[in-house]
Formats: structure tokens, sequence, C-alpha cells
């Protein structure tokens, strides 16, 4: 793959990694000079890695006697700092000055901003609120909230006291609600009385008032005024007695104050996707969560107290809670709530001239539609503090870098990342003292024994194989919620290579020592017995302009499988013979004859989950008249039926 960026040694001297390896040679007395041996010393010494990382952070703890790693050669059973207690928020909230913590901005032009005096102020009085309403450590509190201030106030607010915070976001509606909170029953709800999208205002408090008639642990629902000043909380039906509002929630004159607690105390639960079942519930510690999001914040990204750091994200995708960690740092977060395109393609590009943005974070699949809207923010606004693009969500294909360096900016790290809320964090991610690569994420998280395995469970390189670690980290789930044995934990992640994580992508190590991402590997094709990333056929196919996105499946066919591709087109498009010839001809061109699929077929919607991923598996299971398990994880169930019983696939 061809170099796209290299950092000026200006930037290189001034990363916090260099300032890292410096203070790990003082202390250490090791002679670390680039990322590369950094990384090895980290899975080398993995107790001296976090223990440096934790003072480099400056994180706030007791931290006891013993080891920082107790049982180490245990995956899953090792824990780390077992004599520590900390506070998640005490560690978010450690700077009280008239810096801006929170910029918010909407789709609607509306603007807030709260200082990190305020914010502390705001979390101390919500949190007079959880403790008068009766929250106490190990209670779970829920949130159905937007993108706000206040969503980020209620969950500082629930660590604080030592509580378990848990989000959605009102798009999930009321099943998808059910499926999550109804497994923790929450003590405290949090809801909004609405929210913005696409130019259209939505309701919440109806399909909250559904679900709290099932919720029958929530003593408290506090509603938050957004798309009205005064919310008529009588909608909320039966529940009208147990609410309040935001503004009438809590003490202000409480001072801040912090429960300490072990270093893995559950601190968020959040949620497997759900389309073959109910959501998995994924405990996860505050300590692992603290210390893993402060290494990929500082050292991996290179945030500073002076940066302003966005990612277009809700709070039912674990983007959110490792934005929200970026308080830790100091640095300025700016929140956004509503469609990325309203009222135009460029809204989230004049914000980022606006504030200042430094690091703008989104999604893979952003930028592929961003590009076909034919915007082109070089043209349109000033970057001129723009330093880092973040993607994740999906594989950033060859020709993303391609269009982030042409249309974006071309002096600016672009760092595709990979993990997942599995480990409410990444596998692999950037490195802001290492060159771009086309197509390639830059390395392998520090402390993260990342490897590829083939189906023996032997290493590979340059080879595709399974996404595997094979040492513990800090950021493993805690345990699945309901799960005392730990089974149904073990049986997800250490099952198909015994005490090795599994994570099921199918991805590949490179000569730079980056990774390539080619997909999940439950998506992954299979024909002749040959091994197909989807992300590859997508990398090819949804760089013709008449393409919108594409979805691949295998079809049982014949006594093999055969390829299918699913295609939205363009406005205007029409999947004739030459459309047809010409994905063909560039599917084989950019990869192999073997990925050129059997049948074509145009469809106007393609299924995604309410985290807004396509889903192979749910098509997969349509077109061979199978059930799907869980149409309420899709964000639009309905376009499943356009799948259905389709002739093109009878022959």
């Amino acid at each position: 793959m061809s170099e796209l960026w290299r950092p000026s040694r200006a930037r290189i001297a001034d990363a916090n990694l260099t300032r890292f390896m410096g203070c790990v040679n003082a202390r250490r007395g090791t002679q670390l000079r680039e990322f590369g041996e950094l990384y090895a010393w980290s899975l080398a010494e993995p107790g001296h890695f976090w223990s440096e990382l934790a003072r480099f952070a400056d994180v706030r703890a007791e931290w006891g006697a013993g080891p920082a790693i107790e049982h180490a050669g245990r995956m899953p059973g090792a824990r780390f700092f077992p004599g520590a207690r900390l506070n998640f928020a005490a560690n978010l909230l450690k700077f009280e000055d008239d810096q801006p913590a929170l910029v918010f901005r909407n789709e609607r032009g509306a603007r807030r901003t709260l200082s990190y005096r305020e914010l502390r102020a705001q979390v101390a009085r919500v949190a007079a609120g959880l403790r008068a309403a009766g929250v106490v450590a190990g209670d779970r509190v829920a949130g159905f909230v937007p993108n706000l201030p206040e969503a980020a106030i209620a969950m500082l607010a629930t660590a604080s006291v030592g509580a378990t915070w848990s989000s959605c976001s009102p798009d999930f509606g009321v099943r998808g609600v059910l499926d999550r909170f109804g497994q923790i029953q929450p003590k405290v709800l949090f809801t909004a009385d609405g929210y913005f999208y696409a130019g259209k205002q939505l309701d919440s408090l109806q399909p909250m008032s559904e679900a709290l008639a099932q919720l029958v642990a929530v003593e408290r629902v506090v509603v938050i005024p957004y798309v009205d000043a005064q919310p008529p909380l009588a909608a909320l039906g039966a529940a009208r007695g147990r609410a309040s509002l935001w503004q009438e929630f809590g003490a202000s004159e409480r001072a801040a104050s912090f429960v300490p607690l072990p270093f893995d105390h559950p601190l968020y639960i959040l949620y497997s996707s759900g389309t073959t079942g109910r959501p998995k519930c994924l405990v996860h510690g505050a300590g692992g969560t603290l210390l893993q999001h402060q290494k990929e914040h500082l050292l991996h990204t290179d945030l500073k107290r002076s940066d302003r750091l966005f990612y277009f994200t809700t709070c039912g995708w674990m983007m959110w809670n490792w934005l929200v960690s970026g308080l830790a740092t100091g640095a300025t977060l700016v929140l956004y709530d509503g469609s990325p395109f309203h009222p135009h393609p460029g809204v989230l590009w004049h914000m980022a001239q606006e504030e200042r943005i430094t690091i703008f974070g989104t999604s893979a699949k952003y930028l592929s539609a961003l590009q076909k809207s034919g915007f082109v923010p070089a043209q349109a606004v000033d970057l001129t503090a723009l330093r880092t693009v973040l993607s994740t969500g999906s594989p950033l294909l060859p020709e993303g870098f391609d269009y982030v360096y042409g249309a974006v900016k071309a002096d600016l790290q672009l760092a595709s990342i990979s993990g997942g809320t599995d480990i409410v964090s990444c596998f692999a991610l950037g490195c802001p003292t290492r060159p771009v690569y086309r197509g390639e994420i830059q390395c392998r998280g520090l402390g993260m024994a990342v490897d590829i395995f083939d189906d023996a469970g032997r290493p590979l390189r340059g080879e595709r194989g399974e996404l595997v670690c094979t040492a513990p980290f800090p950021s493993m789930p805690v345990g699945l919620w309901n799960d005392p044995t730990g089974a149904k934990y073990r049986a997800a992640y250490f099952e198909r290579f015994a005490g090795v994580w599994y994570h099921g992508d199918y991805a590949a190590l490179t000569e730079h020592d980056g990774v390539v991402i080619y997909g999940r590997s439950d998506a992954v094709l299979n024909p002749g017995g040959v091994r197909i990333g989807t992300a590859e056929i997508y990398a090819a196919v949804e760089s013709l302009p008449q393409i919108l996105e594409a979805l691949a499946v295998a079809q049982d066919w014949q006594g093999d499988v055969r390829i299918v591709l699913f295609v939205r087109l363009q406005n205007g498009a029409e999947l004739d013979e030459v459309l047809q010839q010409q994905i063909r001809s560039t599917i084989r061109t950019h990869t192999t004859p073997r990925h050129v699929p059997a049948k074509i077929i145009a469809v106007p919607d393609i299924p995604r989950t309410l985290s807004g991923k396509v889903t192979e598996l749910a098509v997969r299971n349509v077109i061979h008249g199978l059930p799907v398990k869980n149409l309420d994880a899709l964000a639009n169930a309905g376009a499943l039926e356009y799948f259905r019983n389709l002739p093109e696939l009878q022959s």
C-alpha cells in the first residue's frame, strides 16, 4: 500500500507518545526510540506498561498493595490492579476551571457550552438527586437520551455514586429499550422529551410511557426538556407519578463527592447488536475503561488539553462512551445531535470550522455517503485547525483514504480504528508518529497482544485470518449480565481458541505492522472453499458513482455457495446490463475473479442495525427462508421484505 501521509519531525517531537517513551526510559532504564519498540515492551512487561500509563495519565486512585496484574496467565480470569480503588467520574472531573468542557450543537442551529466548573456543579446536583432517590453502588441508572450535555452529566453523576450507567438513543424504540433495559432493571431512568432528526421533531414521552409500563423496577423518571421548554409529563401516563423535570432533580448547593470503588467495579452496561437474539449485556469495569481510554486518547490520538474533540455518535453506540472519556484529558468535547446531512451535506464540516475542531471522528459509511453527496470540505470550509480524522464502525476502504486526503485535507493523520462494544475500545488504531498507508490501520493498540490466527490457531503474517488477542487487557468485560458462572462469557469469546480472545473479525497484519480488516468473520463468503471478506467487495463496488451502498451474502447453491450482491442505487441510476458489467469488471480489477458475484440485484434499501451497520446475517437468513431472530435489533426491519422470495435467486 502506498504512503499517504508522514508526520513532521516537529509533530513527532510534540506527541504525547514521544513524551511517554521518555518517561518510561527515565523511570525504567529502557531505551525505547519508536512505536514498534514501545509496543513490544508493552507486551513483554504489561504490568509495568499499565502502571506507567496510569502515572502518565495522572489517574487519581488509591493503588493499594499487590501486583499490577493478578493471575496474568489466565484469560479470562486475570485481574488488573486488584488492590486499587478509584472513581471514574472523579478522574473525568479533575479539572475545575472556565475552559469549555462540552460544546453542544444540533441540526437546528442550537448551541450551548458548559465549562469544566459548570459541569462539575451540574454533576454534583444530579448526584444528590440520585442519592435522594436511594441509588447506591451496584444499582443501575439508564438513559433514553439524545447526545445532549445532560446525558454526559447523568452518566457522570451515576458513576460518582458508584451506580452503573446504561444508555440507548431515542431511535431504538420501545422494543429496543425493553430488550436492553428490561434485562438490567434500572432504578432511575433519564429521558428527553423528544429529539430532532432530518428536519423532523420526534416524541420520546409516548414510547417511554409504553416501556415504563414493563420496566417495573424504575422508581424515578427524570425528563430532560429538549424539544419543549415545558414537557407534558402527563404523556408518561401511569408513570407520571414517578416523574420529575431535569431542573428540579437534585440539590444545586451540594459539593461534588465521589465514592471510591474497586478497579473493576461495574461502570457501564453496553449491548451487542442483538441480531441473533436478545442483546448480550456487556458489563465494563471503571478502572479498565478509564485506563484503556486514556491510553487511546493520549498515546494513539495525541489528545491534549488544547484540543477540541468531536465524534459523530449517539448514546446507543460505544463511541459515545469513548468520546466522553476525553474529559479526563481536559480537552473540549463537541457534541452533535441530529442528522449529519441536514440541512445540507456539509453541516458537520461547517461546525468543524466554527468550533475549530482539531480531531474529527466519524464512520466509514458517513465518509462514503459524503463523497457521493458531492460536498468537498476542502473547497467549502477552513479546516486549518483540523489535524486528525478518525473513522470506525466498518472498515474504511482504500478509496475512503483517497477521499479524505483529496477532499478533506492533505496534511492530517487519518486514523482508521477498529475494536468493538465487546471491549468498549480498540484493538487497532492510529499512531501519531507513524506514516499512514492507503487502506491500512496504522498499528495494534499498545498493551494489546493482537494476532491473526488460521483455523488451527497458528499465527499468520501477511495472510488473512481471525483477529485474536492472546493476552489479558484491562477493558475486557468484567462479565455478562445474568451470567453468574461466566459460561456465556466464555462461550462468546474463548471457545474458538482456548485461552485466547476471539473477536470475530477477518483481518491481516501488513508489512508495515498495520492491520487491514476485511469484515466480520460470520459474514465471510466461502465460494469454492476460498474465504472472501465482504469489505473487499464493498471497496470495489462502492467506488462507482451509481452505487450508494452494497451488501454481499453467500447463497447456498448446487452443493456450494455463490456470491449474491445487492446494491442500492443513486437516484436516476438503473441496474441495466451495462452497469452490471461495470460492477463485475470493477470487482474483478480490484480483487480477483473469485470475488465477482454470480447475481447482482438492486434493492431500494439495505437493512442495518440500530448502530448503523449493515447486517449481512439477517439478509442471508431471509434469502434462505430462515427466521431472523430479533427484528427489533434493526433500525429499518421493513427493508428485509425486499429480499424475500426473490425470483432472481431461483436460477
